[in-house]
């Protein structure tokens, strides 16, 4: 596969001069790492995706250097403020060793669920973590670039055609900055590269360059195996949603977990429900935990089906306390509209110990923030009829544009319009792997509460 690497032309060795408004500039020098189309007032802009653009400002100094896409509304992703500096190979494989560095706590960690009592633990070298996000776009110096890391997998998502030149290079780089050595810990040797493209420019690469492509390494011959919090889990790395798993959920899976395990060390059965349950990760931490009943709803059959095989993982990986069946938690699926079944479910006089609700993005521009809002009430509402008395609602949001108050504040509204009361446990956020570089780099937020009878 790294004919395809060969195939691919390098960038232009001409750089793209551009001059901005005077706001752009401005929003360039305070950290923002995108120039708009209809912020250039002048220069040259004749460049192909993937050449470096140069912004000049006033007085045609240089500002700031980046990746050029004429094709998007975003016409250069900004790599570099300030003085000029060389971008090259061995810079960007510098800026990936520092992305991959920021991890370091990650590396042999689990932050799983201890045996003896259902409480957390720090360490499990038998069975680490060893999926996580290692490159996160534009929180790390790297806009439109995002790379997550599966057990020796590496999956590369491109989100502008102007980092596919730079592709070998960003191979190359992964490959260093993801080994051991004597000054710096990493996650291993990188064994395979695959190449997944946002919608915006699937199909738009030169031959070779497809959604789901092997660039380095071994063809894949199904689903990778990796563990999260001790926990073994698959990934469609070529054709999964976003890059083969949520990896941003980990934390809050782990935290819902323990959440589940104090309750069942407290004696009795545990029901729960988790709504838009995609591929089971917060239903298998909780199963883990000691969970005895549990109900998937997700619109993909496909989807339900890795869900009870991510169950079956999680409870085989952990000695079980109860359950109806030989030890084992009694599963259902249900398929269909997550909003439609929740209602249907409220109407019939079902609850459950802990409900978990968490959505895909409900605003992706700010014309939708609205739309959003009204849809975290709704969801909030109709998962708290379902809660049984003293039990969990577990409610995330992953929209940027909505604000982490405003969010709050519709799952409370929800709540009291359902008559219920809740005390929130607390609010969650973003996991190391994920920081937050930009003003529209935290999208990710969540509340756990307890309610009242």
């Amino acid at each position: 596969m790294v004919a395809i690497l060969e195939r691919l032309d390098p960038p232009s060795d001409r750089r793209v001069a551009l001059r901005v408004t005077n706001d752009a500039l401005r929003q360039l020098r305070s950290g923002h790492p995108w120039l708009f189309d209809r912020s250039i007032t002048s220069g040259k802009t004749a460049g192909k995706a993937g050449d470096l653009a140069v912004v000049f400002d006033g007085e045609r100094r240089f500002a700031a250097i980046g990746l050029y896409d004429p094709r998007s509304p975003i016409r250069v992703r900004i790599l570099h403020v300030g003085r000029p500096t060389l971008i090259d190979g061995d810079w960007l494989a510098d800026r990936l060793a520092d992305a991959v560095d920021r991890r370091r706590s990650l590396f042999g960690t689990s932050g799983g669920i201890d045996e003896a009592d259902g409480g957390p633990v720090e360490h499990d070298q038998a069975h680490p973590t060893t999926a996580y996000r290692l490159v996160h776009g534009e929180n790390d110096g790297l806009p439109g670039l995002v790379v997550d890391w599966y057990s020796g997998s590496a999956v590369v998502k491109l989100y502008t055609a102007a980092w596919i030149p730079w592709l070998p290079s960003v191979v190359a780089g992964l490959s260093v900055a993801t080994q051991r050595s004597d000054l710096r810990e990493a996650p291993g040797v990188l064994e395979r590269v695959v190449l997944r493209l946002g919608r915006s420019i699937a199909g738009s690469g030169p031959p070779g360059i497809a959604d789901g492509v092997v660039l380095a390494g071994p063809t894949l011959d199904g689903p990778v195996e990796f563990f999260e919090n001790g926990l073994p889990f698959t990934a469609d790395l070529a054709h999964g949603h976003k890059t083969g798993h949520f990896l941003d959920q980990r934390d809050n899976r782990s935290l819902v977990g323990r959440l589940v395990g104090d309750a069942v060390g407290s004696g009795g059965g545990h029901r729960v429900l988790d709504v838009f349950s995609c591929t089971g990760g917060f239903a298998a931490h909780a199963a883990a935990a000691g969970a005895d009943d549990l109900t998937f709803v997700d619109v993909s059959e496909r989807a339900l089906e890795l869900a009870r095989h991510h169950v079956d993982g999680a409870v085989d990986s952990r000695p079980r306390r109860s359950g109806p069946i030989n030890g084992r938690p009694e599963v259902a699926t249900v398929a269909g509209d997550a909003f439609d079944v929740m209602a249907h479910m409220a109407q019939a006089g079902r609850q459950f110990d802990t409900v978990v609700v968490d959505p895909p993005s409900f605003a992706n521009r700010a014309d939708q923030v609205d739309r959003a809002l009204a849809a975290y009430h709704r969801s909030a509402r109709l998962a708290a009829r379902l809660v049984a008395p003293h039990g969990l609602l577990f409610h995330a949001s992953c929209s940027a544009r909505v604000t982490e108050a405003s969010f709050l504040n519709q799952i409370q509204r929800g709540i009291a319009d359902a008559n219920r009361e809740a005390s929130v446990l607390t609010v969650t956020g973003h996991p190391v792997d994920h920081p937050i570089g930009f003003v529209h780099g935290a999208y990710l937020k969540a509340v756990a509460l307890r309610l009242t009878p």
